[in-house]
């Protein structure tokens, strides 16, 4: 009977370790002519995630000093002893206004000054020393578009050059109400260029960054879960969480609580799904400042801790029903008997 327990011993301890076994290495697979995936994950590089300095500057160039008449801005045109001349005047989608005799004005992109003086010029084939003012009544060509995760997304209007401070808490994106709204970055597109912006070192006082924006720019506030990478098995919190700009290994590990007493930190995987790729990685290597291991993440990877071999055997055993256990040792018992 003692060789029939020691043969059950060993199939169910050969059953529990089988489920220990790690899953294989994803190897990538490219169609023909297709480009090779790489070989290996990239380790995290901080400073290339944000537009640098000089970007930056080149946007704030860009910004006229004065503000700068647009499309469907209300002015008052004043021409001293002319009344017929003078009163308000909405400026066209194709940046003219019309004058008696003068006829259709081009003032679109023009200051005040500026303005006046076209003006004159119009009008001084009919009149002689005339002498004209400009002021905006309403400006609402000012514009800005604000898009993404903020309490009132759309457009918005100033009556000047806003900062992108400004522009954020008219849209509502401070007080922070909800956990997707977690402000990191933002994107402002002007024409053709997309700046990156960190949103974190402008809020904790980097005011370099708090740049003045021009008519028409688009700010983008991306939600904080359009990226996420996914840390699953034996750690304190699985889920999903919010990507970062370059997440590390150890990032995500940390977000999610790190292991659980069952986890087995020897054979960790990161996997990304979207490239073939799997990689084991040992946590005490890690933590030994092998920085080789501690991989930057991409949207949709996955962190994947399993379970230690013991922690299985011991989960295995515990759902065994004992009354089908009981009845399994009588049986072999009177075989062995037998």
């Amino acid at each position: 009977m003692s060789g029939g327990f020691l043969r059950l011993g060993g199939w169910a301890l050969l059953l529990a370790l089988a489920g220990c076994a790690p899953p294989p290495v994803i190897t990538p697979n490219p169609q023909p002519g297709m480009a090779e995936p790489p070989k290996a994950f990239a380790l995290p590089e901080k400073s290339a995630t944000f537009s640098n300095t000089d970007a930056i500057q080149r946007f704030e160039a860009e910004v006229p000093k004065q503000y700068l008449i647009g499309a469907g801005d209300k002015l008052t045109i004043t021409v001293a002893g002319r009344p017929e001349l003078s009163g308000q005047q909405t400026v066209g989608p194709d940046g003219n206004i019309t004058l008696p005799f003068a006829g259709a004005i081009q003032i679109l992109n023009l200051d005040r000054t500026q303005a006046a003086a076209r003006i004159k010029q119009a009008l001084s084939t009919f009149y002689l020393d005339v002498y004209i003012t400009v002021r905006i009544d309403e400006y609402t060509s000012n514009r800005i578009v604000v898009l993404g995760r903020v309490e009132h997304p759309g457009v918005i209007s100033f009556e000047n050059e806003p900062s992108l401070i400004e522009v954020l808490s008219r849209a509502g994106g401070f007080p922070i109400l909800r956990p997707e709204q977690v402000l990191t970055r933002c994107a402002v597109m002007r024409g053709q260029q997309i700046l990156w912006l960190d949103l974190k070192r402008l809020l904790n006082g980097d005011l370099a960054l708090n740049i003045r924006l021009k008519r028409n720019d688009i700010i983008y506030i991306p939600d904080a879960y359009d990226t996420s990478v996914y840390v699953l098995g034996e750690v304190t919190r699985p889920g999903v969480y919010r990507l970062t700009p370059k997440m590390s290994f150890l990032d995500a590990l940390g977000q999610a609580g790190g292991p659980t007493i069952r986890a087995n930190p020897d054979a960790i995987r990161v996997i990304r799904l979207s490239q073939g790729l799997s990689q084991e990685v040992v946590l005490d290597q890690v933590l030994a400042l092998d920085r080789s291991l501690n991989v930057a993440l991409e949207e949709g990877d996955i962190v994947y801790v399993p379970m230690s071999g013991v922690a299985k055997v011991g989960y295995l055993l515990s759902q065994i029903n004992p009354f089908a256990l009981l009845l399994s040792l009588q049986t072999l018992s009177s075989n062995v008997s037998d």
